[in-house]
């Protein structure tokens, strides 16, 4: 007796898809019937996993939301330009703005550069991270010398490289500005001040939450590669985020910046910003004494106000040993 999958051939002599209508019947027929009961075998197989995985599954997810933990406080360092320490680009008209990379007012200066987007999304910790709408973010850094404006010898009449943007409904505000260097001393970021409004920014004690973002070495290195950034290649090589005195507590885990894009089109950098309004702001004032310092730009001079230069007009500056900020 000839079989094809333990079915009798009823014509031994032929091939099998020549069996006649009622062989191929049957046989699709018994196909199907193995078919839905491997299905049912393997749905079941399924089901089981997913009653083990039950309790888990929503947890991970519920906690990919909760575990978005508050932003750590750090000093607004020497060169904040918001009042705490002598010049306040807080209170000109035209501060606030998404297009940092000009001076305005009075001051007609531009800052090149590697093309950079900065999205900060402000989260409300006291609202299970809801969006924090309506918040004031200050944000401000260095150019691609290592300088800051208002501060810095020969800019100290600039204001470029500070904004300040209202947050929307989803609680996002974004600068377009240029990839700040890295100078002796400290990891390459940006620095923000969060307030609970517009209104709020005339006086940086207002602020509810002062950090840094840090900036990722893949993207530093490949935009130090580029022309003007020369003496940034050096300083990078001299500090990690675990050895700066800002990120290496921990880092940088809920500072560093997500990144995408490429010296031609431009990077666009994003960062979580959770915000609990019942804690009390630790951060603001000047720097600590002890780490690196901009002093003019990677390896140059000191600027005016800043790291060992004279402090800048209207309030005391750093002095003494170079600030880390």
């Amino acid at each position: 007796m000839i079989t094809y999958e333990g079915r009798e051939l009823p014509k031994p002599g032929e091939e099998v898809f020549d069996q006649g209508l009622g062989f191929d019947l049957g046989t699709m027929r018994r196909r199907q019937v193995l078919r839905a009961f491997g299905l049912g075998a393997v749905a079941f197989g399924l089901s089981g996993c997913g009653d083990t995985d039950s309790t888990t599954t929503p947890s991970a997810t519920s906690a990919t939301t909760s575990t978005l933990q508050e932003i750590p406080d750090e000093t607004a360092g020497p060169y904040p330009g918001d009042g705490s320490n002598g010049p306040n680009v807080l209170t000109e008209s035209g501060v606030v703005r998404s297009d940092i990379r000009s001076s305005f007012g009075s001051a007609s200066g531009k800052a090149d550069g590697v093309p950079m987007t900065i999205t900060l999304n402000i989260k409300d910790l006291t609202r299970s991270a809801a969006a924090f709408a309506g918040v004031a973010v200050y944000a401000w850094h260095c150019d691609r010398d290592g300088n800051y404006s208002l501060y810095s010898t020969g800019i100290t009449g600039e204001n470029y490289l500070r904004g300040v943007q209202v947050a929307d409904d989803t609680g996002a505000v974004t600068f377009t500005s240029i990839f700040p260097a890295c100078y002796s001393g400290r990891w390459p970021h940006v620095h923000f001040e969060v307030y609970t409004d517009q209104a709020s920014i005339t006086s940086s004690s207002n602020a509810i939450a002062t950090s840094q973002v840090a900036l990722p070495k893949d993207v530093c290195d490949e935009v130090y590669k580029q022309t003007g950034y020369e003496k940034s290649v050096t300083n990078l090589a001299q500090v990690s985020l675990d050895s700066d005195n800002v990120f290496g507590e921990d880092s940088g885990e809920l500072q560093l910046a997500t990144v995408t894009g490429n010296v031609s089109s431009g990077f666009a950098v994003s960062l979580d910003v959770g915000v609990d309004t019942t804690t009390t702001p630790s951060g603001g004032g000047d720097a600590p004494s002890g780490g690196g310092g901009p002093s003019g730009g990677p390896g140059g001079a000191p600027p005016s106000g800043g790291p060992g230069g004279a402090p800048p007009s209207g309030g005391p500056g750093p002095g003494g040993a170079p600030p880390s900020r």
